[in-house]
């Protein structure tokens, strides 16, 4: 049968151009399982095929995607599903560790990490969904427009200031910790050091823009004070926001003060994007340099106006090219 000794000490960089041949996650699995060698050589998360993933509600497995093969692992509160290519499809579920689900929203996830907020306590967390490593963000409490956070036996209050009116209020911590955070985004993976960990957050009731940089304490403003943000990302050593409005925004991270600076972007919004309130805007880096605007549409079933449910009927798309001057709306 051969020396199957040998292929256990295989070399390693040729084992990882193997492992860049496997389009699956559940594939890249089974590779790490031939034998205990390969499974120490390997990463936990392949490096070079990035799978896209689609967090959805348990409940919604069966009725939406009753076409879909299911591969049943430890369920907690959340369904990942996993799309490899247009003919192969299938949904996860993934255990997430040392928590109970129902206590955490989820706010984001960028390079295969989950951006989450507890209910209860008000700390945000990055979680590594597969390795289970947790890096902890500055708390909700730090946020601009927190203004006193008193915890009690009773109850803990915050007190926020709302712009643009500057008036303050009162608000219970369970209502602060739901609606205090909106999304959030980090420019890369935390690594061993965090150097390069940035994370920029829409917050508050007017949804505006937050910042976070190493060894930050807290959450710092962008230096604007406009709100109505629906999407932010960041796209090379920049920062990009859209509002509501359809008005782009362009910040740099990479400047000798250290700080941010920006406003609006020099391109209006495309005269016939809709701003209605069934709307909103996505936005998305491309590798060509160009950046696109969605525009999704929705709209509340007759026969389900009574819930939270939503029905997307379409998408418009703009295109900003690589140093243009207009979006274009793409046919």
């Amino acid at each position: 049968m051969g020396d199957t000794d040998g292929w256990a000490h295989i070399d390693e960089d040729l084992l990882l151009e193997i492992s860049t041949r496997f389009f699956s996650y559940d594939d890249y699995i089974q590779l790490g399982l031939v034998c205990k060698e390969w499974r120490l050589k390997l990463p936990k998360i392949p490096n070079a095929n990035n799978v896209p993933w689609l967090l959805i509600p348990e409940e919604t497995e069966k009725n939406s995607y009753e076409d879909e093969e299911i591969v049943q692992l430890p369920v907690a509160g959340q369904a990942i599903l996993v799309t490899h290519g247009l003919k192969e499809r299938r949904i996860y579920h993934v255990m997430l560790p040392n928590m109970q689900m129902q206590n955490y929203d989820i706010r984001g996830s960028s390079h295969g990490w989950l951006i989450m907020v507890s209910l209860s306590e008000g700390t945000v967390l990055l979680l590594n969904p597969f390795t289970n490593v947790e890096f902890g963000l500055p708390h909700i409490s730090t946020f601009p427009n927190v203004i006193k956070y008193e915890p009690d036996n009773h109850g803990d209050e915050y007190t926020l200031l709302d712009f643009p009116d500057d008036e303050s209020y009162t608000l219970d911590r369970d209502s602060t910790h739901k609606i205090q955070l909106w999304k959030v985004v980090i420019n890369s993976p935390p690594d061993c050091n965090n150097h390069n960990l940035m994370a920029a957050a829409i917050y508050g009731p007017r949804n505006r823009l937050a910042f976070y940089k190493p060894n930050d304490m807290r959450w710092v403003e962008f230096p604007t004070r406009d709100t109505e943000f629906e999407d932010v990302i960041f796209f090379g050593v920049k920062i990009y926001a859209v509002n509501h409005a359809g008005q782009l925004y362009e910040f740099d991270t990479k400047t000798k003060s250290g700080r941010l600076e920006g406003g609006i972007h020099e391109v209006r919004p495309p005269s016939r994007v809709d701003r209605s309130t069934l709307t909103l805007k996505y936005l998305i880096g491309c590798a060509n340099g160009s950046l696109l605007m969605l525009v999704r549409h929705f709209r509340i079933p007759l026969d389900r106006r009574d819930s939270e449910c939503v029905e997307t009927y379409k998408f418009d798309i703009y295109e900003l090219k690589k140093n243009g001057k207009k979006m274009v709306k793409s046919l």
